[in-house]
């Protein structure tokens, strides 16, 4: 079912890249597609006898490949952070133009901790994420998102239990075990106890200090499962607001895992309904619209920056954007089905201090409505207007 969806990500068969993105968001489905088979020869580096034979002579590849010389144009490497040493050969056959490379990785960590070669500029880098809502189409459905999250392999199972399984199989599987079987992390039961309150703190300002003394560890470690989390692709960092970047850097930044299904299971709430109008759902639907938006504005190849501004607990705006020299867009998210002014109390607040910028409060109201400089908007409609700005 994979095939059907039709993906965002813009990539460009003019030059070799990396494709970066976390594990199960689709990207050998993507390249399966991408690439006519018989334009491409594939070293799937989950091959654990294919992995440790290259680990072990990387020139193996260059043997390899010389059939494929003058025939194939691309060679296709999943996973690529499994042997990293392959990038120096890797290099050297892209300034000879003897072909062009598709990597793959689910971490970016392994190759930057072991001095790997990126390649110097010779390949761009996209990234893959869990399914927007353009690339599902009549298949979207927001309490399933929800409840589930947007991993392609979701829409291919039909019961909640089916699911849910699927979710706990990843989080275990994955999360929990192959992060240390990558020697990301070597001493698991402190990493086990931080993802339990990671996804308890999933949208809130990190407290480095309490979640340290919560697994009974320290916060440098603490901000180094953080990095884990960010350098793996499973989440990322928002910081605080500033104009100076050394100031916005001594604040304390928020946190939103990739995907609300993994959110919900890591939370141990994904054998359970979702209630509306509740606090999880709340949680649930910013962590989703702030992915949402995320994703979509790293598919247009364009650079931004997203930050937060919170000057008490009741007075912040959830997420500003920032597009080159235009004005920030400022936007509050409400997962309520009727809003009013109250709810757009942090942007009319806060957002005089923003001159010229387009303020947004949006819900699950499906009416639109003014409340003097904030643009109140369904959240379909709101997404789509602010990518296109």
């Amino acid at each position: 079912m994979w095939a059907v969806f039709q993906r965002l990500a813009n990539i460009s068969k003019s030059q070799s890249f990396f494709l970066f993105g976390a594990r199960g968001v689709g990207k050998s489905t993507l390249l399966d597609h991408f690439f006519m088979p018989t334009e491409r020869v594939l070293f799937d580096l989950l091959d654990f006898e294919l992995s440790n034979e290259l680990a072990s002579y990387p020139n193996n590849l260059l043997k390899r490949l010389t059939p494929h010389h003058g025939k194939t144009p691309w060679v296709v490497i999943d996973e690529v952070q499994k042997v990293p040493q392959l990038l120096d050969l890797v290099h050297k056959l892209i300034k000879e133009k003897s072909f062009k490379f598709a990597l793959t990785g689910s971490s970016a960590r392994k190759l930057k901790r072991g001095s790997a070669n990126l390649l110097a500029g010779r390949a761009f880098v996209y990234h893959l994420f869990p399914l927007t809502v353009s690339e599902l189409e009549d298949q979207f459905s927001l309490d399933d998102a929800l409840k589930y999250g947007t991993l392609p392999q979701i829409f291919e199972l039909e019961s909640n239990s089916d699911k849910a399984g699927f979710l706990k199989a990843y989080t275990e599987t994955y999360l929990k075990e192959e992060i240390i079987t990558e020697q990301i992390v070597r001493n698991l039961p402190p990493f086990r106890r931080f993802l339990d309150v990671a996804a308890q703190m999933n949208t809130k300002v990190i407290n480095y200090s309490n979640i340290a003394k919560d697994i009974l560890s320290d916060p440098k470690t603490v901000s180094g499962y953080y990095d884990i989390l960010e350098d793996t692709l499973l989440g990322i960092r928002l910081p605080a607001y500033h104009t100076s970047i050394r100031k916005q850097q001594k604040k304390a930044s928020k946190f939103y895992l990739f995907d609300t299904g993994i959110a919900r299971t890591l939370a141990g709430q994904v054998d359970y309904d979702l209630i509306p109008k509740s606090f999880e759902y709340g949680q649930l639907f910013e962590g989703f619209i702030i992915n949402e938006l995320y994703r979509r504005l790293t598919y247009m190849n364009k650079q931004f920056k997203l930050s937060f501004l919170r000057v008490q607990e009741d007075m912040e705006i959830d997420l500003i954007i920032e597009r080159g020299k235009s004005a920030p867009t400022l936007i509050e998210i409400k997962s309520a089905d009727k809003v009013d002014e109250r709810h757009a109390k942090g942007l009319l607040t806060l957002g005089r201090d923003f001159k010229s910028s387009k303020q947004y409060l949006i819900s699950n109201d499906p009416h639109k409505k003014q409340f003097s400089q904030v643009l109140a908007l369904p959240w379909k409609e709101a997404i789509e207007l602010i990518i296109g700005d």
